[in-house]
């Protein structure tokens, strides 16, 4: 490759840092696996604590979303925040490396979600029901509970870089009965209809909007971009729509499912959605509010923090 050619050589690079990036990453999974459990959440707890000394990793991003979440909050009580934050966002990854090795009983005992007779009745009914978590506690687990107690379930899940490790991820998911669509790929949507229509349990993360062209929305206080899907969905479907909030407890996770969000008949569709993922706004509110340190949200959230404050496009896209 001739020197004149600067596309190929940072193409060069970029392979190599993404190589880079698949063998630490597939080593350190392997290597948790292979620890004792209490000596892996130790192992953990020190990655966790020099990332949050060196303020790397996500942390800056971390401290300006709690202090939305907590404005009333000294710089103190934001670095403790902050800090017990990253313990909790590197136990979700301690847990979900060592996930597949657990037995059923395991997976499901320690999962325990408030009003969980509210999915049961819709699965029983055949409605089927989507689901809106946030990115809270264990999701991954959540969504091997949810597999085990209903038969399966359905997600999508942004991809990752490299695709190797996006690969990894969607290996372990679909090891422990969840179907995952690629997000951006071709007739998500579509497929999401078709699965909750044949009365299917459908999962899908609401805190964050990766299209760049979600709802805009008021969240705690602040102007902020959800998906669109979950209401979307409902309305195209007519299967009931509930957010969930979780937290880590001492013995595994608990959950609570939050009221359904109606349809706003009256309004046009852009109104409806609009209206829906407001609603979901106010429940992600509350929850993360009772346990945001269990909020592992170290991405870009608040149109202030994105390219400039950037505004709604399209309130109809995924």
């Amino acid at each position: 490759m001739s020197k004149a050619d600067p596309n190929g050589t940072q193409s060069l690079r970029g392979s190599a840092q993404d190589a880079a990036t698949e063998f630490v990453f597939a080593a350190g999974w392997n290597v948790v696996k292979r620890l004792p459990e209490r000596a892996a959440y130790r192992s953990f707890d020190v990655i966790a604590d020099q990332l949050w000394k060196r303020r790397a990793g996500g942390v800056v991003q971390l401290e300006a979303n709690l202090r939305r979440v907590h404005p009333e909050a000294s710089p103190k009580e934001l670095r403790e925040r902050s800090r017990a934050g990253m313990r909790s966002y590197m136990r979700y990854y301690s847990e979900t490396f060592r996930l597949p090795d657990w037995d059923r009983s395991r997976i499901s005992e320690t999962f325990i979600l408030d009003r969980v007779e509210i999915m049961d009745d819709a699965m029983a009914a055949g409605t089927g029901i989507i689901m809106v978590p946030g990115h809270m506690a264990n999701w991954d687990h959540a969504g091997a509970w949810g597999a085990l107690r209903y038969g399966g379930l359905t997600t999508v899940a942004e991809r990752l870089k490299p695709e190797g490790l996006f690969q990894r991820f969607l290996d372990l998911r679909s090891s422990m009965g969840i179907e995952v669509l690629g997000h951006g790929d071709e007739d998500v949507l579509a497929t999401l209809a078709q699965r909750l229509q044949g009365g299917g349990l459908v999962a899908i993360l609401g805190d964050r909007d990766l299209s760049r062209s979600g709802v805009e929305v008021d969240f705690f206080g602040e102007r902020a971009s959800l998906p669109a899907g979950p209401a979307l969905l409902s309305i195209m479907t007519g299967a009931p729509v509930h957010p969930v909030t979780m937290w880590f407890a001492e013995d595994g996770i608990r959950g609570y499912v939050h009221d359904r969000i109606e349809i706003p008949e009256q309004l046009e569709r852009t109104e409806q959605i609009s209206a829906m993922t407001q609603e979901l706004a106010a429940a992600f509110e509350q929850g993360i509010r009772e346990h945001s340190v269990d909020w592992h949200m170290l991405q870009k959230v608040w149109l202030a923090d994105l390219d400039g404050g950037r505004r709604r496009v399209d309130s109809t896209t995924t």
